[in-house]
């Protein structure tokens, strides 16, 4: 039996053509030449001005806070259900993070909550587009407005969404991304901060240069003590070649969302899955079931047997107040829901069609049995 992986990167020649490249003739002169090519694919992409190549998504948001002045005694608001690298740079600012609870048909921020939580110390907001799910963007944008505080977007997991014709990312006051190997578009690992603020650009691209200005005419003079969060010209290679083909990863990973649609046509009532609010597209780069509150669901029993049939799967994201490292919020119902009675289904480029076939019968025989 052929085991089915959660996640796998699609790499063709292009790739490894680039990177070869790269690896032979990408140094001195050209150290930065797939770097750049890079951030401009990317800008060009999502419709920004700026793009800063980065090791890490977690990096990107680091600097971007950072660069908007969050320090200690600062909040940070951002959702209670969000993979810990969302609230990691905070922490690492000395600021305090703002657990949310979020939305439960998009499992995104609750404006309404987030609004409750807006006091004289918020110092940034981070609108986190779980699973390719868009944040209400226009409610959080206003509120980011009204109240003099900066909405950025945490994309790591949004390439392909958009949200009323512009690409996720592309909105707040700056944008990050990842391009682990498990995201739609990889370098291996790595990350990208965007804006299109020429200020908040010029103030990361300094803090990336380890707080080198560019303006700056003496070598080896650092303005300010700042970061070495770079990409490397080789990983930057390889994500020419995956941006390039960025419309067809994307269409894939829509493709395999609609064909587990379709496969699971026979339990639909009995599930949920990620959702596709008029006004936005979702880049579906993880597909997730929810079952219903008045369901039993026995995760463990589900993923048991995927393992049993050799099925990767994964569990919803942890709430991070769950964590031993922030304090229990019991109070947020729907974090605490969701994640009780929801897993991720493998998707990658290469998922044909008699996979999630049999993803799908596993899932619809498991619910019959039960």
């Amino acid at each position: 039996m052929t085991r089915i992986y959660y996640t796998k990167p699609s790499i063709t020649e292009r790739e490894v053509r680039y990177a070869q490249d790269a690896a032979l003739h990408g140094w001195g002169a050209r150290c930065y030449d797939y770097i750049e090519r890079f951030e401009a694919l990317f800008c060009q992409h999502l419709g920004v001005k700026h793009a800063i190549a980065t090791s890490s998504c977690t990096g990107a948001l680091h600097m971007g806070l950072a660069a908007l002045g969050v320090g200690p005694g600062d909040e940070v608001i951002l959702p209670d259900l969000s993979w810990i690298a969302t609230v990691a740079p905070v922490t690492y600012l000395g600021a305090r993070p703002v657990l949310v609870d979020v939305l439960p048909h998009t499992w995104c921020l609750d404006p309404q909550q987030v609004e409750r939580k807006i006091g004289p110390r918020t110092k940034a907001i981070i609108a986190v587009h779980l699973y390719g799910n868009m944040a209400d963007m226009d409610a959080l944008l206003d509120l980011g407005r009204r109240h003099g505080v900066p909405v950025v977007e945490d994309a790591a997991e949004a390439i392909g969404s958009q949200w009323r014709g512009q690409r996720a990312g592309s909105l707040g006051r700056f944008g990050v991304f990842s391009f682990h190997g498990s995201k739609t578009l990889t370098t291996g690992e790595g990350g990208l901060f965007v804006t299109q603020d020429e200020d908040l650009y010029e103030k990361v691209l300094t803090l990336s240069n380890h707080g080198r200005s560019r303006r700056q005419s003496r070598q080896f003079y650092p303005d300010t003590i700042g970061f070495k969060y770079k990409m490397s010209n080789l990983e930057a290679a390889i994500g020419c070649g995956q941006l390039e083909r960025v419309d067809e990863l994307i269409a894939r990973k829509r493709a395999i969302f609609e064909g587990y649609v379709e496969a699971l046509a026979p339990v639909a009532a009995q599930i949920a899955m990620n959702p596709e609010p008029v006004g936005t597209v979702n880049g579906y780069w993880m597909p997730t079931l929810v079952f219903p509150r008045t369901e039993p669901f026995q995760r463990d029993q589900l993923l048991a047997i995927f393992r049993e049939e050799q099925v990767d799967a994964r569990v919803f994201f942890w709430p991070l107040s769950e964590l031993p490292s922030f304090s229990p919020h019991p109070q947020h119902r729907v974090s605490h829901s969701l994640y009780s009675r929801a897993v991720n289904l493998p998707s990658y480029h290469d998922l044909s069609a008699d996979d999630v076939g049999r993803i799908a019968e596993l899932v619809i025989r498991w619910l019959s049995d039960g």
